[in-house]
């Protein structure tokens, strides 16, 4: 299966595993890589460019196939040095960065002058055309259905993704409720040229994160994520649990600030006693409702395998069956 994303980054599917806080280390991405989907090391993880720079080393031993890094571009308490993370990657000769978060135009040139390709993360149309306009090379649109930051406008993504690709000029990767070969044939019919998955690669052998973790995705359904941020206006789709719904119920009141949910809502205390200790109920952590269509904890080849099989065999036997039905009548 051939799209521009393959062909771009001389990737053999067009699935991609977008940067992911606490769980985009090496032998993750290296195992997306050898299966031939398209993976990115998480770059805030790390306390320095050296720290980087020694990740990305570790992924090439791992792998010799192509990979990418995620900068998210958010502010923070404590300064984040992406100016050295820039550089690693530049200078490591990495291609294929993955932005989100603010745009990325103060560090364009840098990738450019050195042949790096950027995707950037959008939540809407107005946005997505606006990182066109600024340089970026491929956008990453992300639905009302994605885990993370899904944006304030709640657009689902069967109309966001085709009015994305109307609105802009470049390739268009699916975020957002994809899991399956389902999802990647009815994003490549509407326009994508590639789907990218979260959730979907957490519940995977090599993720790094505890089995109690990975089983919950199995077991979860559609409606088993909370939207936390709301009042702030900075939304984010978490899994249900003990927290997220206390964090819920304090925002319904539009009064209450950052500050009544700073200790609840902290990423480190997810990772530590959720991602790494498997403690449910200890803090937030991020799922779609891609949940929904996750039934097992296959490896990243399994898993890479399984979806391109269901992909060729809808477009091979059902679609083909609809068109030929028409044919004949």
């Amino acid at each position: 299966m051939k799209t521009r994303i393959t062909e771009m980054f001389g990737v053999e599917t067009p699935l991609v595993m977008g940067g992911m806080t606490g769980v985009g280390y090496a032998d993750l991405v290296a195992a997306v890589a050898n299966a031939g989907a398209l993976g990115f090391l998480t770059a805030h993880m790390f306390k320095s460019g050296e720290e980087l720079l020694q990740e990305i080393e570790k992924t090439r031993s791992l792998t010799d196939k192509p990979f990418g890094v995620n900068l998210t571009l958010l502010p923070s308490i404590n300064p984040i040095p992406y100016d050295e993370y820039r550089e690693a990657i530049i200078h490591s000769g990495i291609k294929i960065v993955e932005t989100a978060g603010r745009a990325p135009t103060d560090h364009l040139p840098a990738f450019k002058e050195h042949g790096v390709k950027v995707i950037h993360k959008c939540t809407s149309v107005r946005h997505s055309v606006s990182a066109v306009r600024n340089g970026v090379d491929i956008i990453s649109i992300d639905g009302f259905e994605c885990a993370g930051h899904p944006g304030e406008d709640d657009i689902g993504l069967i109309v966001l993704l085709p009015a994305t690709v109307d609105a802009v000029n470049v390739p268009v990767i699916a975020s957002g409720g994809m899991a399956d070969g389902r999802s990647l044939v009815a994003a490549l019919a509407l326009g994508a040229d590639a789907v990218n998955m979260g959730t979907r690669f957490l519940a995977t052998v090599e993720a790094k994160i505890h089995e109690n973790v990975k089983k919950k995705i199995v077991e979860n359904t559609e409606r088993d994520t909370v939207l936390v941020g709301r009042t702030l206006r900075n939304t984010a789709r978490v899994a249900r649990n003990a927290i997220s719904e206390q964090v819920a119920e304090i925002q319904r009141d539009p009064t209450k600030t950052f500050a009544d949910v700073k200790e609840l809502m902290a990423g480190v205390r997810g990772r530590a006693n959720v991602l790494e200790g498997g403690d449910l109920d200890g803090g937030i952590w991020s799922s779609g409702q891609s949940q929904a269509l996750i039934h097992d904890i296959p490896t990243c080849k399994e898993l890479v395998r399984n979806i391109m099989t269901q992909a060729d065999e809808i477009l091979s036997q059902r679609l083909a069956k609809i068109s030929g039905s028409r044919a004949l009548a």
